[in-house]
């Protein structure tokens, strides 16, 4: 905690440092998809405004009804089922690039929220499937409709504490939790990508 790491928990202590670790516990619960369905920007976002008390603990449809159940336990307020006119929930899938239609526009590298698509202009894209949350910001952004979603390969299926870090990565937000190796996953560390 980082309130009490500086050693001002008490009536002293300022609010923005009592509330930071109830933000990163929101945010370990969320999927990491950082899809914006909830309406907020991503998964931090949405975990910051659930603390704040601006959000309700229904608007993640990737977290499902259970995900909402959690978040409504650790903010000790009614449950609520997700708002299902926000989307559906669905099995966790991984965006594919449809080599033979793909016109190298680079919209879809745009769109992505965790920088999981590669390519240049004018060349195919490739999508960099454990770096993929499956948010699905990728297939309105394709004008030629050549990529798909499809069941991530067991292997290659990327944990929430790892996605959470790798976007905090990519969009230079604080990490104040490391993930630990059993969050990570096998065969997965800290500071490398799985990309080699």
């Amino acid at each position: 905690m980082i309130a009490e790491s500086r050693g001002a928990i008490g009536p002293d202590a300022p609010m923005q440092d009592l509330v930071v670790p109830l933000i990163e516990r929101l945010d370990r619960l969320l999927p990491q998809t950082q899809c914006g369905q909830c309406g907020f920007d991503g998964c931090r976002p949405y975990a910051e405004a659930l603390a704040a008390g601006e959000a309700n603990v229904d608007r993640c449809p990737p977290g499902g009804d259970a995900g909402a159940r959690a978040l409504a336990r650790l903010l000790d307020v009614p449950p609520l089922p997700y708002d299902r006119t926000r989307g559906i929930h669905k099995p966790p899938a991984v965006a594919l690039v449809i080599e033979a239609d793909c016109i190298g526009c680079t919209k879809c590298i745009q769109a992505c929220p965790v920088d999981a698509i590669i390519g240049g202009a004018k060349h195919m894209h490739v999508v960099v499937e454990p770096l993929c949350t499956g948010c699905e910001l990728c297939l309105p952004a394709c004008p030629v409709d050549c990529i798909v979603m499809v069941a991530p390969t067991k292997a290659r299926r990327i944990r929430p504490a790892e996605a959470r870090h790798r976007h905090a990565r990519c969009v230079g937000t604080p990490i104040l939790h490391s993930p630990s190796p059993r969050e990570l996953g096998p065969g997965l560390r800290r500071d490398d990508d799985l990309v080699g």
